[in-house]
């Protein structure tokens, strides 16, 4: 069974929340994702698209109790795939599923598709 999960954000809202809590950055992304975005030009816009690839695979493999950092997008000159640890990586075990993703993002929204398969 194929298992589906796909989110938006409007870029400016996660950018204004980062803004505002700057500890959230910590708690929502791993230090590998803080710097790839860092090194980018508009960084609110690959963390708002790895918030979404995060959300998406909790959707996909239907997760309830998960740490953000449970989720990695890793990637920067390849395409962009997961590193699942703690409750994700327990939760694809149990469905006997690896987890692929797909981000996007204009200059207002970012958005992932996460597939479970």
């Amino acid at each position: 069974m194929v298992r589906v999960g796909i989110d938006l954000l409007e870029i400016d809202r996660l950018q204004g929340a980062l803004a505002r809590r700057p500890a959230l950055a910590e708690r929502l992304f791993t230090e590998g994702e803080r710097g790839y975005a860092a090194g980018r030009a508009h960084p609110a816009m690959h963390l708002a698209a790895r918030f979404c690839a995060k959300e998406a695979v909790a959707k996909a493999l239907a997760l309830e109790a998960w740490s953000w950092h449970d989720v990695e997008v890793l990637g920067g000159g390849e395409p962009p795939r997961v590193r699942l640890s703690g409750r994700a990586q327990e939760r694809a075990r149990e469905l006997d599923v690896e987890v692929a993703v797909s981000l996007t993002h204009t200059p207002i929204t970012a958005g992932a598709v996460a597939v479970a398969s």
